[in-house]
């Protein structure tokens, strides 16, 4: 029996709003209307603002993924809890990053994890290829791709970074977020390679 992914898709985009939610309600809206009012706050923009892409990053890449899975199992489904597991901890990783001023270790918790999202994905792509036929669009797609591994090793070296400038690795967290920004276009050029080949 195949299991379709739209009920997991579904409760992950829900999970992913909530997320944001939870993140914007972290602003203490100033006490006065001097513009020198909205300084303090700005590390929690930033903050805010490092996160917001990063969720937008998984949201699009995990649609991306899903658009070209047949089927999942019970493996997928606790794959992608996994996933939203440690993005439902960028809110308190955030929020305690921006209201401290990106002083030492709430930057290295942070980078924990978000290395611990990058990780789940990671693991959950593994998942969905051992499910799927070799020639499938998605094991195609993704099966020779080394983004996330360079990604972890990356996350590895933006938290050492931090016992020395824990700024150096606030640069390196936005540097894996711009690297992330534009989807694998690999899974659309299969997809779309296979939706011409149907109709030849």
């Amino acid at each position: 029996m195949k299991l379709k992914s739209n009920r997991l898709e579904a409760f992950s985009d829900g999970v992913l709003a909530i997320i944001i939610t939870i993140m914007v309600l972290e602003f203490e809206v100033p006490k006065t209307t001097e513009l020198s009012s909205l300084v303090p706050i700005l590390p929690v923009f930033l903050s805010y603002f490092l996160s917001f892409m990063m969720v937008a990053i998984y949201w699009n890449n995990h649609h991306h993924l899903f658009s070209a899975v047949d089927s999942i199992n019970g493996k997928v489904m606790w794959a992608n809890m996994g996933l939203l597991f440690w993005l439902s901890l960028l809110p308190f990783a955030t929020a305690w990053m921006g209201e401290n001023k990106f002083t030492k270790w709430p930057v290295f918790i942070y980078g924990v994890v978000l290395m611990g999202c990058g990780l789940a994905y990671y693991v959950m792509t593994l998942t969905l290829i051992k499910i799927h036929k070799n020639d499938s669009a998605l094991v195609l797609a993704v099966t020779k791709n080394r983004k996330e591994q360079i990604t972890i090793f990356i996350y590895i070296v933006g938290l050492a970074a931090c016992f020395i400038n824990a700024y150096l690795s606030l640069l390196i967290y936005f540097g894996i977020a711009i690297f992330w920004i534009i989807p694998d276009k690999r899974i659309e050029e299969k997809m779309l390679a296979e939706a011409e080949d149907g109709n030849l």
